[in-house]
């Protein structure tokens, strides 16, 4: 059996949410990095039989926001961190945690794979199916996958303002990007 590793130096991972509420063009629509992560895939022979991905929760960086009334200035992305610090419990539950262990859930698809997992956020874990596209580079592989996660099923309340006029939407979008170089 063989394995690949991968890090924040192989890809990115990002997050991005929307708003919602009365007043929600106010809001600012955020891109997020999440740039300490870790990522494991278990080959035997030419199948994956194990994938598993974990994020250090605190270690999410607001990028961008779009939208608003305003621009979004560093001030407000620290805010907006704190805030997300907050909603999540990075102090009690300072990992998020995606695993797919058993090779009955890793299926072959035409553009990759789809994996069939358990994903733990904030202590609570749900199954979760995310379906990975991969690319022959010709030297190495590229991985790509974007699923949404409601937060409100792990028990995350979105962050809200002006008594809820201004919410975050509970769905947010999750994308990874990684490149592995081929073995020789």
């Amino acid at each position: 059996m063989s394995a690949w590793a991968f890090d924040a130096s192989d890809g990115e991972l990002l997050l991005g949410t929307g708003v919602t509420g009365r007043a929600a063009r106010m809001g600012h629509r955020l891109t997020i990095a999440m740039t300490r992560w870790r990522a494991t895939v278990q080959w035997a022979g030419a199948q994956p039989v194990a994938a598993e991905l974990a994020v250090e929760t605190d270690s999410l960086k607001v990028l961008s926001g779009e939208g608003g009334v305003t621009g979004l200035s560093d001030p407000e992305k620290a805010l907006a961190r704190s805030n997300a610090l907050r909603s999540l419990d990075a102090s009690h539950f300072p990992e998020i945690r995606f695993a797919a262990d058993d090779r009955e859930k890793i299926a072959k698809t035409d553009d990759g794979y789809r994996l069939t997992g358990v994903l733990q956020i904030r202590g609570s874990s749900r199954e979760h199916v995310i379906d990975l596209r991969t690319e022959d580079l010709g030297d190495s592989w590229r991985m790509s996958a974007e699923s949404s996660v409601r937060q409100t099923d792990y028990g995350v309340k979105p962050y809200s303002m002006l008594m809820g006029s201004v919410r975050v939407a509970d769905d947010v979008t999750v994308s990874f990007t990684a490149v592995h170089v081929k073995d020789d």
